[in-house]
């Protein structure tokens, strides 16, 4: 780049140009919301039949287009205001360069040279002349002593000033053709296909390009205020909230992972942060599944071992096995979860169910996701629900209608006030009932993250008055709740259990809310309750461990007409009608088990 070029660069414009970019991106966004959360979710509510199922299907499509267009425009906005950055940088350095070349009565010509005036040092009769040099970007320190060395020789003082000058300005213009050779290839990527299909391949190219800007906006972004580190909720808020639309644009575009897993931060913030990670990441995902072969169709053959013959998977199958399966097996169990969260979203409307946000998200490992049903910032009663053992990404999707039944009936009972249900799996649950389910280290490692939770809840809310919270567990999870009671503050009014091995305390008394507002449901038929008490329970009593079932622990003992492990939240039971009670504020109303024989004991 040359100097008259970078003298007149103008920042300005290329933010103004940014600007303009980040707001088509915020009207794609409404749009977006407005055509899922008011147009589908009306057709949904109100119209049935083979045209309104067509009309969903374009309609989410044209979302699909809206969102691709906001995050895109992000991109582009983020990338102009990270080259103006770079830019300016060096343009303030060339302004420098020349001002206090000008100053010290020196001339900086058109090609980036300085021309200096006639001098003498002291003590010298004759006075030199003066001279042009040029100057050279990017010195070393053998080059730095050499050119002091030659000012030191040279018997014009300004011989050395002007050099000076003119490596300054070397280094400005370097900088700057630096700036444009590394953003001019990432603004070029931000280019779609010239059609109206918003493909699988399209959000893989968006992560692409997304990965390109960052790399290439990594001084812009570390020049922008950054997270807390180790934060609070409440520090979070005060960050985000301290961000002009610029930056907060920037942290969307450039890092929407952290954006979306920062607790604290408004639930319409994460929700965007964590569904362009969503749509990102199943691009990719997909892509990559589709990449590997299909498992041969002769999985199995007979083969005669002794007398009898037996059932084996061939060679054929067992080479694909041993190459792709386990791959395999992992990408769709990931899409299968995503695949259940979107049906959440598409769901919106349904009978009245709100709007959805996801809350955090992530792929890795067993995966991690947590969904609400309505906003939980503006909801009079929140519920948030944690999953136990084998819960992991593949199998959200029940753990995500669970929450959604809760959501009606404590939305029937909650008197004209909102509710906001959610499903929480931000932890690494047991994955195996044997091997990994009687080991407490799970829940006490996932119960901080919990608490942060919780605590991030109140820092985003924005109703004024605290909302009535509840925290609610299945199997491990009450075990993780328990964990988090036992670990610090519990940020909770009631506490229900359904299916507990057991909570890490003994007492109702210790799980951190107020007495009386610990509920218990145990189901018949649930063998995992009596599994806890030779487990995690609580403290030892008589070789065995106390479990929320047991009428020492002091829990309220809802009435349960399910059966097994998992049917807490079956439609129209009374079990999950006592659970949305709860939620709703009416634990009061709730039935409760008569209390047991007392002379059952001595017998």
């Amino acid at each position: 780049m040359d100097l008259a070029t970078l003298k007149a660069f103008k920042p300005s414009e290329y933010e103004d140009a940014g600007d303009g970019y980040r707001v088509t991106g915020d009207m794609a966004s409404a749009a977006k919301d407005t055509i899922d959360n008011q147009i589908s979710a009306g057709v949904r509510n109100r119209l049935k039949g083979d045209t309104a199922t067509a009309a969903l299907r374009e309609l989410q499509e044209l979302s699909k287009n809206f969102h691709y267009v906001q995050t895109e425009c992000g991109l582009a906005s983020t990338a102009l205001n990270g080259l103006a950055f770079d830019m300016a940088a060096a343009k303030r350095k060339l302004d420098a360069a020349i001002e206090d070349a000008r100053a010290d009565n020196c001339t900086v010509n058109p090609d980036g040279s300085v021309t200096y005036p006639a001098g003498k040092k002291p003590g010298d009769e004759k006075t030199a002349d003066g001279g042009t040099v040029t100057g050279s970007a990017g010195g070393s320190p053998t080059s730095e002593a050499l050119e002091r060395q030659a000012a030191n020789i040279h018997p014009n003082p300004n011989y050395g000033r002007a050099m000076g000058y003119a490596n300054r300005i070397a280094d400005a213009l370097k900088e700057a053709t630096d700036a444009d050779a590394k953003w001019a290839p990432k603004l070029r990527a931000l280019k779609a296909d010239d059609d109206l299909t918003v493909s699988k391949r399209d959000w893989a190219d968006a992560q692409s390009d997304m990965g390109g800007v960052r790399e290439a906006g990594k001084s812009y972004l570390d020049s922008l205020p950054q997270p807390p580190k180790d934060g609070s909720p409440q520090g979070n808020a005060s960050w985000w909230k301290g961000l002009s639309p610029e930056e907060q644009a920037a942290w969307f575009s450039l890092r929407p992972d952290a954006v979306g897993a920062l607790d604290g931060l408004p639930s319409t913030v994460r929700d965007e942060a964590n569904r362009i990670l969503f749509e990102e990441k199943r691009g990719e995902l997909q892509l990559e599944l589709d990449s590997i072969p299909k498992p041969p169709a002769n999985e199995w053959t007979w083969i005669t071992a002794g007398m009898y013959p037996s059932k084996v998977h061939t060679d054929e199958w067992m080479e694909w096995h041993n190459k792709y399966g386990d791959r395999y097996e992992q990408l769709n169990k990931s899409l299968n979860g995503m695949k259940s969260i979107q049906e959440r979203f598409d769901s919106t409307g349904v009978k009245g169910l709100p709007e959805a946000y996801l809350l955090g998200f992530s792929s890795e490992g067993n995966g991690r996701a947590i969904v609400a049903n309505g906003n939980p910032d503006t909801a009079d009663h929140q519920a948030v629900y944690v999953p136990g053992t084998t819960s992991n990404l593949g199998g959200i999707g029940g753990d995500i209608n669970r929450m959604v039944n809760v959501w009606r009936v404590a939305d029937d009972e909650a008197d004209g006030g909102s509710v906001s249900t959610i499903t929480w799996l931000g932890y690494d649950a047991p994955q195996n009932i044997v091997k990994d389910s009687p080991f407490s280290h799970y829940a006490d490692d996932g119960a901080p993250a919990y608490n942060r939770f919780l605590d991030g809840l109140d820092a985003s809310h924005t109703a004024e008055s605290d909302p009535h919270r509840t925290a609610i567990g299945h199997s491990y999870g009450t075990t993780l709740i328990g964990s988090a009671a036992r670990q610090g503050d519990l940020n909770a009014d009631d506490v229900i259990l359904a299916g507990s091995p057991g909570v890490q305390v003994s007492n109702a008394d210790q799980m951190d809310v107020p007495k009386g507002h610990v509920w218990n449901q145990e189901a018949e038929g649930d063998a995992v309750p009596d599994i806890g008490r030779y487990g995690h329970g609580g403290t030892d009593w008589y070789g065995a461990f106390t479990t929320p079932s047991d009428e020492r622990f002091g829990a309220n003992q809802l009435n349960t007409d399910t059966e097994g492990h998992s049917d807490y939240w079956k439609e129209g039971t009374e079990s999950l009608r006592n659970q949305g009670l709860v939620v709703a504020g009416k634990g009061d109303s709730a039935e409760l088990k008569p209390p047991p024989d007392r002379w059952a004991y001595t017998k």
